[in-house]
C-alpha cells in the first residue's frame, strides 16, 4: 500500500501520477461509452445526434478546465487561474484546428467513396491513433523545450509563418488523388476497388496465381490518409500548444479533449462545412498572434493569459460569425463533402 500511495502521488512531467491516470481514465471511459453503448451497432450518425454528442464532449472538456481553474492539487489561486486560461486557449486553438480538419477528412472519404455509416468506425480508430501520436509527438516536444529554451523561438517563427502561408493559399483544395501517400500505398498494397463492408482487410484470391491472399479495401485507405491528416495538422497545433503553454499536462489534455469531439463533430460539421469558408482566416491571425506572442514576452514581458485567451476567442468568434453572414444566402460546392 505505501507503494502504491508513492507511485500515485510522485510526479510524473511535473504533475502528480494520479492526476495523469484521473484523465487517461475519463478519457476510457468516454470512448468505451461511445462505442460500446451509443454506437454499439454500426449505423449512420444523423446531425442532430452529431450535434448533441458534441455538445456533451465540450460540456466534459469545460468541466475538466473548470476543475483545474477551483481545484487543481498543489496549486494556489492564481497558479490554478492561469493553468485554466492556458487550457482553454489550447483547446479553443485546437479545436479551429481540427474543424479546418474535417474539410481535408470529408475530402477523403468523398474521393474514396466511403459511406456515411462506415465513417465512424473509421473515425473511431483513428482517434485512438491521434490519442498515441500526440502523446508522442507532445513528449518529444516537452523535451526539447526543457533542454532547449531556445527553441520556442522556432515554435513561434514557424507559426507567423505558417499563418501567412494559411492567409495566401486559403482557398486551396488539397488534391487526394494525387496524394503522395496513397499513391504509395496502391503500389505497395493489393487494394480492392470496392469496400467490403466494415473491413479494413480481406482474403481474396490473386487473379495472377490464384492463391488467396491479403488485400486492403478502400477503408483501411481511409483510415491512414485521415491519420497522415492528423499528423499534418499536428505540426502547426504542437507547436501552437506550447507557445501557450509549456505544462506537458495542459498541452496534452487541451489537445486530446479538443480531438476526442472531432469525431462527434464530424458528422454535423461534413454537411455544412461550405458555411465555415472565412474560418481559415481567422485561423491564421490566431496563429499569427500566437506565434508573436513568444517574441513580445521575449521583448516587453509576458503577456496575460487572459489576453491570450480573449485574443484568441474574439477572432475565431468573428471568423465563424463573419463566414454564416457570407454564406447565408446560398450553398457552395463544398456542401457535397459530406460523403
Amino acid at each position: 500500500m505505501e507503494f502504491l500511495s508513492t507511485f500515485m502521488t510522485d510526479p510524473f512531467l511535473g504533475k502528480p501520477t494520479w492526476v495523469w491516470l484521473v484523465f487517461m481514465g475519463i478519457v476510457a471511459a468516454l470512448l468505451a461509452f461511445d462505442l460500446g453503448v451509443l454506437h454499439k451497432d454500426e449505423r449512420e450518425i444523423e446531425v442532430r445526434e452529431s450535434l448533441i454528442l458534441s455538445a456533451g464532449y465540450i460540456g466534459v472538456a469545460l468541466l475538466f478546465g473548470a476543475w483545474i481553474w477551483l481545484a487543481f492539487p498543489g496549486a494556489d489561486d492564481v497558479v490554478r487561474q492561469e493553468m485554466a486560461v492556458n487550457y482553454l486557449t489550447g483547446f479553443f486553438v485546437e479545436k479551429s484546428l481540427a474543424m479546418d480538419n474535417v474539410f481535408v477528412i470529408s475530402l477523403i472519404f468523398t474521393y474514396l467513396a466511403v459511406p456515411r455509416l462506415h465513417q465512424h468506425r473509421v473515425l473511431f480508430w483513428g482517434i485512438l491513433g491521434v490519442i498515441v501520436l500526440r502523446a508522442i509527438m507532445i513528449g518529444l516536444g516537452a523535451t526539447l523545450v526543457e533542454q532547449f529554451s531556445w527553441i520556442l523561438y522556432i515554435f513561434g517563427a514557424f507559426l507567423i509563418f505558417t499563418g501567412i502561408k494559411m492567409l495566401v493559399i486559403a482557398d486551396h483544395q488539397p488534391d487526394v488523388a494525387n496524394n503522395p501517400l496513397l499513391k504509395f500505398l496502391k503500389k505497395r498494397m493489393r487494394v480492392t476497388t470496392e469496400l467490403h463492408g466494415n473491413a479494413f482487410f480481406v482474403h481474396k484470391p490473386d487473379p495472377a496465381t490464384g492463391k488467396v491472399v491479403r488485400w486492403a479495401t478502400p477503408l483501411f485507405l481511409a483510415l491512414v490518409l485521415v491519420e497522415f491528416a492528423d499528423l499534418i495538422f499536428a505540426v502547426d497545433s504542437v507547436p501552437a500548444i506550447f507557445a501557450i503553454t509549456t505544462d506537458p499536462f495542459i498541452v496534452y489534455t487541451s489537445n486530446i479533449f479538443a480531438i476526442l469531439g472531432l469525431r462527434a463533430l464530424y458528422f454535423a460539421l461534413a454537411a455544412m462545412v461550405h458555411r465555415f469558408k472565412y474560418l481559415k482566416y481567422a485561423l491564421s491571425l490566431v496563429l499569427i498572434f500566437i506565434g508573436g506572442k513568444i517574441f513580445w514576452n521575449q521583448f516587453f514581458g509576458k503577456l496575460d493569459p487572459t489576453i491570450s485567451l480573449s485574443v484568441t476567442i474574439g477572432l475565431l468568434a468573428a471568423g465563424v460569425i463573419f463566414s454564416l453572414w457570407k454564406t447565408r444566402s446560398g450553398t457552395t460546392p463544398g456542401a457535397a463533402a459530406a460523403g
